[in-house]
């Protein structure tokens, strides 16, 4: 993401920020659970600008829960754009982005900030690069789907999801059983 100035990419979960205290950290987006109580971790950052977003981690409908939406997407990219607007006074950064575990709300939110800064690069590699900064990334499919749309991509960032989750299948089958379990098989169907 040099477009945006941001030298160093992080995905992780809730139990991992402790460890990235010391990492320099300049941005943070934070993915939570609506009823999550605010996280203590980011006391023992240095400076940094952090936005908050407040849904589950479901691609269909639940009754008590918040699905993903188009406004949600929507405020990731806001974000994006304003690491774009801030890039002229910073010669480096480092973007942290996490949700509850660091497999798919996060992981679909870093696509959709790396696919809004660098459209000539190809999807499949922007899905290497995915993977390059989280191995166990399993992007939301809702979320990948919007962003796709927002973006103007045409339905190329989910085609490429699809080939995303089939290689995470292979290189990492306990994701059958995982995905299965968490209620996300239509996930598993998409995988080409």
């Amino acid at each position: 993401m040099k477009t945006l100035a941001i030298s160093t990419l992080t995905i992780c979960g809730i139990d991992e920020l402790p460890g990235n205290s010391a990492r320099e950290v300049t941005h943070v987006l934070s993915v939570l659970d609506p009823d999550r109580a605010e996280l203590d971790a980011f006391g023992a950052y240095g400076e940094h600008h952090r936005v908050t977003l407040r849904f589950h981690d479901i691609i269909d409908p639940r009754p008590g829960q918040i699905m993903p939406a188009a406004g949600h997407v929507e405020e990731i990219l806001r974000f994006g754009e304003g690491l774009r607007e801030t890039a002229t006074g910073r010669k480096a950064g480092h973007l942290l982005v996490h949700c509850h575990m660091g497999i798919s709300r996060s992981t679909a939110a870093m696509m959709a900030l790396m696919a809004q800064a660098d459209p000539a690069e190809g999807e499949d590699a922007l899905f290497a690069r995915l993977r390059e900064i989280r191995p166990q990334a399993w992007p939301n499919s809702v979320m990948i789907g919007f962003a796709d749309a927002q973006l103007g991509w045409q339905g190329r960032l989910t085609e490429a999801l699809r080939r995303h989750y089939a290689h995470q299948i292979e290189a990492q089958p306990k994701f059958r059983v995982w995905m299965n379990d968490l209620g996300r098989k239509r996930e598993l169907e998409m995988a080409l």
